[in-house]
This record gives structure tokens, C-alpha cells and sequence, in this order.
């Protein structure tokens, strides 16, 4: 058996190896002869978010505000308070740059009293700004419905907004450009299934906001079926806000101007025009009090002829 072994061996000539020809590399990695790696994940992932901020000094009123909407968007950033100034359009850009954002909703207030709302898309825009009225927050309404956080909003719009151009682009930065209100489907805090449903409706003018939860039997006898929308019901959840549009701009917080709301009042006006009927009601008031003390203090003499047609 040895022999056998050593003969077999001999007999095996030793095989040369030659070396394989090494790729080239490349700026992009190696190329030649290296099978490229498949996208584990060829599903498209949006990756869009949404920068939420507001200005020093606002109310706690208006902070509870921009807490509840941040609480309906699972894919928002919140940092921290920005000086409402001139210059607030820059420091906000360069903000939502290094917070890897796309868009931003700023709320400004002013005065103490009034509530500016920015809808900006960054960096090349545009933004539109709001006057925010008639807010109510979540914990002011107590209401009954009470929807999961994080699940996918129904976003559902009044006919009005397909009639105007501003109102169509408006529609358009909340449902796709800006995705602020449209909250992407396969964002990691996104729930896959819709619970609640945002409203978004045109009345003289300004736009309502309102936030339903879609609610359905608990019972399992009595399970919907799909699209059996006559056994679901519509329970409001909060908050509630109008926004009352002001000007439309070409690019982020400025540039040109689009659109501009020749309806718009500025509180501040409104504040002097209120004041201005103070001041004549006050006057009136003043001027009826100085006739009766006038009339008091100077008594009239009693008249001859008063009584001559009396008999």
C-alpha cells in the first residue's frame, strides 16, 4: 500500500497556478469582473421631514398649538426657539439644512397677541405666510376622540381649492411638494394603517382646519367591511385653527411676490379702528354728562306764557 502511494504521488505533476488578472478600480469602487450589489430595499422610502419651530416670546397658548400639531406629524423635527427678525429667513434655512429637513412650518408671534404661520418648502421655496385665528388646542376643547400617534393621516379638501391657482398651490405644498401634512408612507415612526382624518376646508376667504378620528364598532360581530362607510363615524379630536392667507412668495421666508391677499387687515389696523370708535362712543358719553350738569347747574326761569292757553 505504501508503493501504491509513493507511485501515485510521482506520477502527479505539480499544475502552475497563474495569477488572475486584478480589476481595475475605479472612483466608484471595483467595476471589471465584480457583480454590482442589488438594492436590498427597491422599494422607494420618502425620506422627507418637516421642520417645527416658533419665535421667542410666544404665549403659551400659541406654544400649546405648535406642540398638538407636532404631535400629528410623526416625521417633524422640533428645535429650538429663533429671533423673529428680518434676518430670521437665514438663520431658518441654515437651520433646516443642518437638521436635514426639506420643509418648515414657522410660527411667529408678535406683539404677544398675534400668530404668524410660515409654510415654507426649502431651499429654492415658496413659502406661504398665514395669519393664524380662532385657535384651540387639544387640552382647551376636551374632546372625545382620541386617535394612535404616529398613524397615517386622510388628507381631504373642499372643492374650492380646484378653482383658483393660490389655492392649488397651497393644496399642493401640503399634500406633495412640502409633504407637511401629508405624512410619508414608509417613514420608520409611521404607522401602515389610517385612523384620523385632517379637513382642510375654504370659507370666505380663509382656511379651517379640523382633525376627525375615524372611529368603527369594537365588536368583532360587528366588523366593517371594506368600504362599508355607513357603520363609521367621525369623532373630533383637535386642534382647531383657521388660517387666513396673506402673501405667497417665489422662494424660503421671501423672493418675489406670487400673490398677495387684497382682503388682508392687519390686527394692527383693526386694534386703531377700535380704538377710534372708543374714543367717539367715550366722547358721546362725555358730552351727554356735561349737558346734564350744565342743565342742573343752569335751571331755566319759569315761562309768563306757559299756562295762557291752559283755561
Amino acid at each position: 500500500m505504501g508503493k501504491k502511494r509513493k507511485n501515485a504521488e510521482a506520477s502527479e505533476a505539480p499544475k502552475e497556478e497563474v495569477a488572475q488578472d486584478r480589476p481595475k478600480r475605479t472612483l466608484l469602487g471595483w467595476k471589471d469582473g465584480v457583480p454590482e450589489k442589488q438594492n436590498s430595499s427597491p422599494v422607494f422610502r420618502n425620506r422627507e421631514k418637516v421642520l417645527v419651530t416658533c419665535s421667542r416670546r410666544i404665549t403659551y397658548r400659541y406654544r400649546h398649538l405648535m406642540l398638538n400639531v407636532a404631535s400629528l406629524l410623526p416625521h417633524c423635527k422640533k428645535d429650538s426657539k429663533v429671533e423673529s427678525k428680518e434676518s430670521k429667513g437665514a438663520t431658518l434655512n441654515e437651520l433646516i439644512e443642518l437638521r436635514n429637513c426639506s420643509s418648515c412650518l414657522f410660527f411667529e408671534c408678535r406683539k404677544q397677541k398675534d400668530l404668524y404661520l410660515w409654510m415654507v418648502k426649502c431651499p429654492s421655496g415658496p413659502s406661504v405666510k398665514f395669519l393664524v385665528n380662532a385657535v384651540h388646542t387639544m387640552e382647551e376643547l376636551k374632546l372625545t376622540g382620541n386617535h394612535l400617534k404616529g398613524s397615517r393621516p386622510i388628507l381631504t379638501f373642499s372643492s374650492n381649492f380646484d378653482k383658483e391657482p393660490r389655492w392649488k398651490l397651497i393644496k399642493e405644498m401640503i399634500v406633495q411638494a412640502c409633504f407637511i401634512f401629508g405624512t410619508p408612507k414608509a417613514h420608520r415612526k409611521v404607522k401602515p394603517f389610517h385612523d384620523h382624518v385632517f379637513v382642510f376646508s375654504i370659507v370666505d376667504g380663509h382656511i379651517w382646519f379640523r382633525n376627525y378620528q375615524i372611529s368603527v364598532p369594537h365588536n368583532e360581530t360587528d366588523k366593517v367591511d371594506r368600504g362599508g362607510l355607513d357603520k363609521m363615524t367621525l369623532v373630533e379630536v383637535g386642534p382647531r385653527f383657521c388660517l387666513n392667507p396673506i402673501k405667497i412668495f417665489g422662494s424660503s421666508f421671501g423672493g418675489p411676490t406670487f400673490y398677495e391677499n387684497p382682503f388682508y387687515i392687519s390686527p394692527n389696523q383693526i386694534r386703531a379702528l377700535e380704538k377710534k370708535k372708543a374714543g367717539k362712543y367715550s366722547k358721546k358719553v362725555k358730552a351727554k354728562t356735561r349737558r346734564k350738569m350744565h342743565e342742573l347747574s343752569n335751571p331755566l326761569e319759569p315761562d309768563e306764557f306757559a299756562d295762557l292757553w291752559k283755561d
